[in-house]
């Protein structure tokens, strides 16, 4: 009796135990174990493998059990592959935040949640590149499912774009206002000082991003003004970029010390830079690209090598990835009337290849009025102005001038003249070759080449930009650094101050209203600039006596002669009032002032800041209905195709 109690019992507890958990299609082959408690495990994704954690958890957040069913699902297919759908943009952001749940985050055999507000951001900016393609918000990127608020204890999945993992050593606390510590800095390293700096500075600097790299680094930029992040009436926009090419890490140094030097300076009370600072609206972006710098970093300074780190992450030399306008200006040139400035964007362009630090740059230049710029490279020391691509494309070293030509001449001798080696008359040093032509040169008659970025600031834009090769070695050591600074230091003021140069004024209507993308012509110049969006211009010009005209789509013409005299270093205000008139008398310059962009050109359809709808709800395809070009990339996927990723009409 006791026995067959025992045995009851026993039947009971086996009773009241949970059953084991069985993969699918193991119930009847009975192969179905006791699936052991959950704990954290090496990530093993290629795809996954640099996110800021080592450790993550099965099954994740989708309920995908193994290694296996993550690789071969449509979601993982689809963060694998986003970048070349969606052409850089949001790269590598996506794919991290689709890696937060896929692979999510483990510690101490818990799973963590990502941060809620970090999708809602990614969601707002990255959203229109998906509606360009035809494609709905993934389902497992709902913030709200998925992702969990900061007091719940979210991670970040992005911190690491933002430079948030490796920071800065900490320095002692005592050391001087103008301390500058003249060093290598990593991308990491970089951010932090441009935002300790901008802190420091908070009522004179900010920091902001213009978009991103391929592998997805914010390109930072710092920005020096009264009133940090807003354009003002008539104070003219300046830009330095530093490190086109990540192998030249000469220009990018420089721009992390000119931004310490610019906030204690202005701290401390430097009459120079408070004039320089209170006038002027300053942007530095000191790394261009810094994908191809982390990989010359490996190198390590000293190696002056020509190839590794120049490029991009996508092979891309950027200083050949912009649109070919100087071609276009050339055909141009010999056509009466015709105009050398604001030449739209060739369809081809957007055929080819367009790298995101490209296509950040082109935005920068739309958002922004900017006047003057300089590019910093590195393995020369001489400073060239455009064109950079030869009026005969056989002809690789030939001169070939701007209508600016006085004015470019003007503004690399502001630099090369403030540098005390280009200006040393020595053919022995570094640079001697250009002694004869006082360390300038025109771009073309240097060497020629086509897409360039100066070439494309002044026939896209108001901008004038110059190159400076501050320095034969590419990457120098780092004691190298203190005397490179302090011969380029007076140079970068100087140049910068040149934006003050030429006239400057407001274009409005009889009642005062500003007149925006009215064109100022000078006579003899066959090259406009346009006023912004409150009427203000700026016009470079060296001294002498010119005859200024502007002109709008519906107004009169107004006429003005105007003297600018030799010893005049700041830009004189000439202000335009335009009358109405019925009828326009040229239609062709009307057509050419109305068009100033092509209408279908991507960058100016694209908005990275537009608001959006919430996606279509999931579900299946309509019968009958024709696949996106993208349906291709999820063929091998028979049972399990992403529906889901398709809009619903």
């Amino acid at each position: 009796m006791l026995l067959r109690l025992l045995l009851l019992l026993g039947g009971l507890l086996r009773a009241t135990e949970p059953a084991p958990r069985c993969e699918t299609g193991q119930e009847t082959l009975g192969q179905c174990q006791t699936v052991q408690k959950a704990k954290c495990v090496d990530i093993a994704l290629s795809s996954c493998t640099d996110v800021a954690y080592t450790q993550m958890m099965y099954p994740n957040f989708l309920d995908q059990k193994s290694r296996e069913v993550v690789e071969y699902s449509s979601e993982y297919i689809l963060i694998s592959v986003l970048h070349n759908l969606l052409q850089g943009e949001c790269n590598p952001d996506l794919r991290l935040l689709g890696c937060s749940v896929l692979a999510p985050q483990c510690e101490k055999d818990k799973a963590i949640k990502p941060c809620r507000h970090v999708c809602e951001n990614l969601k707002k900016n990255c959203l229109p590149a998906f509606d360009a393609i035809d494609m709905a918000w993934p389902y497992f990127l709902d913030c709200d499912r998925f992702f969990a608020g900061e007091e719940e204890g979210c991670f970040d999945p992005l911190a690491k774009l933002r430079g948030e993992v490796d920071v800065e050593e900490d320095l002692p606390s005592d050391l001087p206002a103008t301390f500058i510590q003249f060093k290598h800095h990593s991308y990491a390293q970089m951010v932090s000082t441009l935002k300790k700096t901008a802190s420091k500075c908070s009522h004179i600097a900010t920091t902001y991003s213009i978009g991103r790299s391929f592998e997805g680094k914010d390109l930072f930029v710092i920005e020096f003004s009264t009133k940090p992040g807003h354009h003002e009436l008539l104070k003219p926009e300046f830009k330095y970029i530093g490190n086109m090419h990540g192998n030249e890490v000469v220009g990018k140094e420089l721009l992390i010390y000119l931004a310490q030097y610019l906030c204690s300076e202005y701290l401390l009370g430097n009459p120079r830079i408070q004039t320089l600072i209170n006038n002027t609206r300053i942007h530095l972006l000191p790394s261009l690209n810094p994908d191809g710098y982390e990989l010359a970093a490996e190198e390590g300074a000293g190696y002056n090598g020509w190839v590794i780190g120049r490029q991009t992450a996508q092979n891309l030399d950027l200083n050949r990835n912009f649109p070919d306008l100087t071609s276009e200006a050339y055909r141009r040139a010999g056509i009466r009337g015709a105009r050398l400035d604001h030449i739209p964007i060739p369809q081809s362009y957007w055929w080819g290849k367009v790298a995101p630090e490209t296509k950040a740059v082109m935005k920068w230049l739309r958002t922004i009025p900017f006047v003057l710029s300089a590019s910093l490279h590195g393995g020369e020391l001489v400073v060239t102005y455009p064109y950079d691509y030869s009026r005969h494309p056989m002809e690789e070293k030939m001169f070939s001038p701007t209508p600016d030509e006085k004015m470019f001449k003007m503004l690399a001798k502001a630099y090369a003249d403030a540098h005390p080696v280009i200006s040393d008359r020595s053919e022995l040093r570094c640079g001697g070759n250009f002694v004869k032509r006082g360390g300038i040169i025109n771009g073309a008659e240097w060497y020629s080449f086509t897409g360039g970025m100066a070439d494309f600031n002044y026939l896209h834009t108001n901008c004038f930009e110059i190159t400076v090769e501050v320095g034969c070695e590419k990457f120098p050591l780092e004691e190298e650094l203190f005397t490179i600074w302090h011969e380029n230091r007076d140079a970068l003021l100087n140049y910068m101050e040149m934006v003050h140069r030429g006239i400057k004024g407001i274009v409005s209507d009889k009642f005062g209203n500003p007149i925006k993308n009215a064109r100022i012509s000078v006579r003899g110049i066959q090259h406009d600039v346009t006023t912004a969006a409150d009427g203000d211009y700026w016009r470079l010009l060296p001294p002498g006596t010119y005859i200024i005209s502007a002109q709008a789509v519906g107004y009169s013409r107004v006429m003005k002669r105007v003297t600018i005299p030799t010893k005049m270093k700041q830009a004189g205000r000439v202000d335009f009032v335009l009358r109405p008139v019925e009828a326009w008398p040229n239609k062709l310059l009307r057509r050419s002032m109305e068009d100033t962009y092509d209408p279908y050109d991507p960058l100016e359809l694209f908005d990275p800041h537009a608001q959006h709808g919430q996606p279509e709800a999931r579900g299946a395809s309509p019968p009958g209905r024709e696949k996106p070009w993208w349906w291709s990339y999820f063929s091998s996927l028979d049972l399990h195709k992403p529906l889901w990723l398709l809009k619903q009409r």
